[in-house]
């Protein structure tokens, strides 16, 4: 066992949710959104980020860690207006601002509102974290439909790139970009092929970006998590894949949020200054070659 965090926590058997991307406040266990006993020192004082699917889950994680740091917050979410207010509650709690914006990332028009919106409440954008997706299981290649591809693409792909290209003359000189890719990238799935898919294009496109902003000095980076408790789990799911979730892994258990966000921290602060185009590994203990 790790810390405090169970190997196995009985309470998650039976639990699923109907609706993407979840809720955190139905869920049991509640996910671990920061470690007892992390201190923050200051690593991100006075700087600005902005966390997509901000409102739960490892974008809840990060926006907490990132307030300890000493960072303000925007937040963008899709719909799940009870989660997005508790976070804002727990950021603000932090001693730090904190603004948030519902919608669809998935339209660029939005995507460029939500920069203006920064620019106009904050004055600022140092850090971009692109963490919203969505996955939908599928047992067969020939089981996705078009709409069902075309979503997740829009969801993972089109929206981190809009919000990208909409921040980036913004983003000065130290700014950083993160984006949430996966495990999945790197060793596959058989039923989530669209999404595995999606997060190889963000290695892809952090790999990318990474060159082409090294000389404005924004440094691109990623986490690839692997099974983390978050509400995407319940809502994607069926009962039995909750119960056992994460038991595969060499640790014999899912993560916690709190176990994912301080990569977001290290490699948004200046304790990582010499890494652009990389990405950490939190996953329990699979190998990832490259």
């Amino acid at each position: 066992m790790s810390g405090s965090y169970r190997d196995k926590d009985e309470r998650r058997k039976g639990q699923t949710q109907e609706h993407q991307p979840g809720s955190e406040r139905a869920m049991e266990p509640p996910p671990a959104v920061i470690r007892e006993g992390y201190r923050g020192s200051g690593r991100l004082a006075n700087r600005v980020a902005l966390i997509t699917g901000g409102d739960s889950g490892i974008g809840r994680s990060v926006a907490v860690h990132y307030a300890r740091e000493g960072a303000d917050v925007g937040l963008v979410y899709l719909d799940e207006d009870q989660d997005a207010a508790e976070t804002r509650r727990l950021v603000e709690k932090e001693g730090r601002r904190c603004e948030s914006w519902r919608g669809d990332l998935a339209q660029s028009d939005f995507c460029n509102t939500l920069v203006s919106e920064m620019k106009q409440r904050f004055g600022r954008l140092d850090i971009l974290v692109n963490n919203a997706a969505e996955q939908h299981p599928r047992q067969r290649i020939e089981d996705i439909s078009d709409d069902q591809l075309r979503r997740t693409f829009e969801t993972n792909v089109f929206g981190s790139f809009y919000l990208i290209r909409a921040a980036v003359p913004l983003l000065r000189k130290g700014g950083v970009i993160i984006s949430t890719t996966s495990v999945v990238a790197y060793r596959g799935s058989a039923d989530l092929i669209d999404y595995s898919a999606t997060k190889g294009a963000l290695v892809s496109l952090t790999r990318s970006l990474a060159q082409a902003l090294v000389d404005e000095g924004i440094r691109v980076n990623a986490v690839a998590p692997g099974p983390i408790w978050t509400p995407l789990i319940p809502s994607t799911f069926d009962a039995e894949k909750v119960e056992h979730f994460g038991e595969d892994k060499p640790m014999k258990r899912a993560g916690q949020p709190a176990e994912v966000a301080p990569s977001y921290v290290f490699l948004a602060s200046e304790d990582a200054s010499y890494m652009t185009g990389q990405v950490l590994h939190p996953n329990g203990g699979d190998y990832m070659s490259t």
